[in-house]
């Protein structure tokens, strides 16, 4: 008598769990403490915003080219193992450039003694390794989403539940990475911060080696399919529309949030423990959402998180100085960012099934995170300098009203579509 293995898809789905921990582990890491870690090298405001904004430059493309190699190849594991070990590569190059030049441009006669100095360090150096690092980690969320999705994909459309579960380990992985290096850079100092990231995308790059490859589509030598004739459908282009504006908003919280909490006087610990306020509450609605996901449309959640997102950076323009309010506006990312992911996860799958569901991966990507990253990160940048924080989450709340309007148009012309083809 032989003992029943259990479901077949349980063994890669615990391997992209892995892969999901480790990769947002990494994120958790280099999005909160990074500019941080810039600033101490002497950047200004706007040439941080510059920097952040080259992950915006390189999801408009990069994430695209992974996905195409992948949907006419069906390679998806091997591509995200070169993605990983590419961001590795870009890594290590960030810490042997830190010990080339010391301590920074304040290290006195010792930078005199530098390989390099600081001053092309911040302008050249940095700036080339963290691009290759983007372009690098750039595929791997596409990659595995699109992987991810093809496991749990039937007939009735994505399995919520258990991509919840899946996906609560990326939050788990954030959350468990910005406490923890949140509570070593306060003690150990900034400098430490190239040799956490090494580590952290060393780790990503055993994740993605683990991952099974038998699970993998085998395609056929036709070619696949076009994506232009979806993008001409209204209900796809309001869809990421929305998407951008509502993305856009939550740049001043990626790329600034940090920034503006050492503004206002708070510890490094501190930026940790509000950073995962936010991660919380996202492992919850991962956890849970099967219980309450479908009792709202996509479109509907859509909706719900630009509209909560608008009262969000309202309140932390009113009233930043206040703990209360900064801690109930982080409880908020799981309506803001959480819901809002699940429920562009499942419109893509709808949108983009089969062998367009890489490149329709990589759009959501790149017209949303890409395009509003850019424009985030360089006009945040512009805005703090002339207006300070309180313009820049005034103009986040604006921006998240905008895709309040596009969602409600989206919702709009996928009634309209439906009628057409029920």
């Amino acid at each position: 008598m032989s003992v029943s293995p259990g479901p077949p898809a349980e063994r890669p789905l615990l391997a992209f769990g892995v892969l999901w921990c480790a990769y947002f582990a990494t994120i958790g890491l280099f999005n909160p403490y990074a500019p941080l870690w810039f600033k101490s090298l002497g950047m200004s405001t706007i040439a941080i915003g510059a920097i952040a904004s080259l992950q915006a430059w390189t999801r408009l493309l990069a994430p695209y080219a992974w996905s195409w190699v992948a949907d006419h190849s069906g390679r998806r594991v091997a591509l995200i193992r070169w993605a990983a070990a590419g961001a590795l590569l870009a890594s290590i190059g960030l810490f042997v450039a830190r010990w080339l030049v010391g301590e920074g441009p304040d290290t006195g006669p010792a930078a005199d003694d530098a390989l390099l100095t600081p001053a092309l360090l911040v302008s050249l150096l940095i700036p080339v390794l963290v691009g290759l690092l983007f372009v690098a980690n750039g595929g791997i969320v596409p990659l595995a989403e699109s992987a991810l999705a093809q496991l749990l994909t039937t007939d009735q459309g994505l399995d919520t539940t258990r991509y919840g579960r899946v996906r609560m380990w990326g939050s788990v992985g954030f959350i468990v990475a910005v406490v923890a290096a949140g509570a070593l850079l306060q003690p150990l100092g900034i400098a430490v911060f190239p040799l956490l990231v090494v580590l952290m995308n060393a780790t990503l790059l055993a994740a993605a080696w683990r991952l099974p490859t038998g699970h993998e589509e085998r395609h056929s030598g036709e070619p696949a399919p076009p994506v232009l004739p979806l993008l001409r459908q209204g209900a796809v282009r309001w869809f990421f529309a929305s998407v951008f504006f509502t993305v856009l908003s939550h740049t001043s919280l990626y790329a600034f949030f940090s920034l503006y909490l050492d503004a206002l006087g708070y510890g490094k610990q501190a930026v940790g423990a509000l950073w995962a306020v936010s991660v919380a509450v996202e492992v919850l609605f991962f956890m849970t959402q099967g219980r309450y996901f479908g009792r709202i449309t996509p479109h509907g959640w859509l909706l719900l998180a630009a509209g909560v997102a608008a009262l969000r950076f309202a309140a932390m323009a009113a009233a930043g100085q206040l703990l209360w309010l900064l801690v109930l506006a982080q409880l908020t990312h799981a309506i803001t960012f959480a819901g809002h992911h699940a429920a562009c996860i499942a419109l893509v799958g709808r949108y983009f099934p089969g062998r367009l569901r890489g490149r329709g991966q990589a759009l959501y990507s790149a017209l949303g995170y890409g395009l509003s990253g850019l424009a985030g990160g360089v006009g945040g940048g512009w805005l703090i300098d002339r207006v300070g924080f309180t313009g820049l989450y005034v103009a986040a709340a604006a921006a998240a009203l905008a895709g309040l309007g596009c969602a409600w148009a989206a919702s709009a012309a996928d009634r309209r579509l439906a009628a057409v083809h029920p």
